[in-house]
């Protein structure tokens, strides 16, 4: 019979870390641990195949829910293997269609960040976009009217307080897009 190991040499063993193996112990994915005399956890042979199958199921992206049913399938001897692969399937079945959504999310990013001249002109699409449908900022009217591009103001002026006193007051100003100077009141 092998020594038993202490923590560390288990969660090394198994390639977790000592956290994560508290962590299934608390979960109940793992049994607790026998202690020595001095109260040290003790670990053997089994509880390192536990580990190990735990970490090979996140890897796989099970949630702990899903790891704690695998578990008990796999200690089952009277399982019918159609129980794991029906597990299985729910989870590729979520897992494609987050791709799925993942993928509508990259290209409307792509989109955006192509609209995006990002330059030294304060008008971005990016945030135009991400401010359609939204309530409109506090101070700012409900009913605003459609944006007009601002006349581009070389940066030496942008840095200088505008007539109401800021420059982030300007600026604020200028993104409702105001063909006017700002009001003093």
């Amino acid at each position: 019979m092998s020594r038993p190991m202490n923590i560390g040499e288990a969660a090394a063993a198994a390639g977790v870390s000592a956290k994560m193996v508290r962590h299934y112990e608390q979960l109940g994915l793992l049994p607790a641990a026998a202690r020595s005399d001095a109260g040290y956890r003790q670990y053997g042979p089994h509880e390192v195949s536990l580990l190990r199958f735990i970490r090979q199921a996140r890897r796989l992206g099970f949630s702990m829910e899903q790891i704690a049913s695998l578990l008990g399938l796999w200690r089952d001897d009277q399982r019918a293997s159609r129980e794991v692969k029906a597990l299985a399937q729910q989870h590729l079945d979520l897992l494609e269609q987050k791709m799925r959504e993942l993928a509508q999310m990259q290209q409307a990013l792509q989109a955006l960040v192509r609209a995006c001249h990002g330059n030294d002109d304060p008008h971005c699409a990016i945030l135009d976009n991400l401010a359609a449908g939204s309530p409109p900022q506090p101070g700012t009217p409900a009913q605003a009217a459609p944006r007009q591009r601002a006349p581009r103001v070389p940066a030496a002026q942008r840095a200088q307080p505008g007539p109401s006193g800021s420059h982030a007051d300007l600026m604020a100003w200028t993104r409702l897009g105001h063909a006017g100077p700002p009001s003093t009141g």
